[in-house]
């Protein structure tokens, strides 16, 4: 199998390993890395169409393209046309090349206000949102959905037919149900269902954790690239060797740790200039836990690494760890059990 760019409008992308818009962990350090070791494309994590947040720290903070790698993609979240048309324009103002819809969100602070996944229960809401945002920008407007409300219901092909003669130009579809959130196993059925059934761009997500997983996701569903999420936080090498299998059907290494040292560094460095220290250095313990996940010594590493206050002393931290020598990361046989079935999760 070969990886082939494909377009979002007018907008060529790289390769088909792409990176899922995560609330709170994907900022822009955080693109600008995954972007960097491979991914093809990333989206920001979701930001409000409340007009009366549209200006203030948090929401310009996630929605930050500054000197990003293009395209610059932005996720909008909410349940008014009105609101998520104008969110969209504000967004498209401030650099954004690419507005994504966020019906996807099974988190109950965002489906108690009847957006996110919840949408999905409300079809002619979730269409008339579609429209409106596509009328109000010139850029490539996209959704990222789930299968439907619960198992009983996917309504995914139906709304994916309604999206794209609204004007989407891309479609996301995550394997599972509002009703699942992340329980079970992702399901690819439905995926390959909503490929078939529309002309534009289809993205597979969902469980996607290794090069051979994209393959196959990508066999058995048809789509057009994979967009991997949670098996990111603390690899984003995974873009790179999931877009080098692809081309070549060879599989990259994970990097040594030397290689993980200079990336972690990297991220650290750009995620504290970006944050401002002390807001930095709390949130980078999360990302630290997640790149030494499995290693060993790593545990008992993390707990004097949770207490330091300051970034230098995180980032001597992280030296002296990988001074004393190298750690075997435990072989993850997870990639290896592939297996292809609707989920039965409530």
């Amino acid at each position: 199998m070969t990886s082939t760019a494909f377009r979002i409008g007018a907008h060529a992308i790289a390769n088909r390993a792409l990176v899922a818009p995560m609330a709170g962990i994907t900022d822009r350090p955080f693109r600008q890395l995954c972007k960097r070791m491979g991914a093809g494309y990333a989206v920001s994590e979701m930001a409000t169409s409340n007009p009366r947040l549209l200006d203030s720290v948090k929401t310009e903070r996630r929605t930050d393209h500054d000197g990003e790698i293009e395209p610059r993609a932005v996720q909008i979240v909410g349940a008014d046309p009105v609101q998520m048309a104008e969110a969209a324009r504000h967004n498209v103002a401030r650099g954004a090349q690419i507005v994504d819809i966020n019906m996807g969100c099974p988190a109950r602070k965002v489906c108690n206000v009847a957006a996110g996944s919840a949408l999905m229960a409300q079809e002619s809401l979730a269409v008339s949102i579609v429209d409106a945002v596509a009328r109000a920008v010139d850029v490539p407007v996209t959704v990222k959905l789930r299968t439907g409300p619960d198992t009983r219901h996917r309504n995914a092909v139906r709304l994916a037919r309604a999206f794209a003669d609204a004007g989407a130009r891309m479609l996301v579809v995550h394997g599972r149900t509002r009703a699942c959130a992340f329980r079970g196993s992702a399901e690819y059925e439905t995926i390959g269902e909503v490929k078939a059934a529309v002309a534009i761009p289809v993205v597979a997500n969902g469980d996607i954790d290794s090069a051979r997983k994209a393959a196959a996701v990508l066999r058995f569903t048809g789509a057009d690239a994979v967009m991997i999420g949670r098996a990111a936080q603390g690899r984003p090498w995974i873009f790179g060797q999931v877009a080098h299998y692809l081309d070549t059907g060879e599989m990259l290494p994970d990097p040594d740790d030397e290689t993980l040292r200079t990336a972690l560094r990297a991220h650290l460095l750009d995620h504290y200039a970006f944050h401002g220290e002390g807001r930095g250095v709390r949130s980078a313990r999360k990302h630290v836990g997640w790149y030494l996940r499995g290693l060993e010594g790593a545990q008992a590493f993390l707990a004097r690494f949770h207490a330091l206050g300051s970034a230098d002393e995180q980032l001597c931290e992280i030296d002296r760890w990988f001074g004393g020598g190298s750690r075997s990361r435990p072989r993850d046989a997870a990639a290896n059990d592939i297996v292809f079935r609707r989920s039965h999760a409530a």
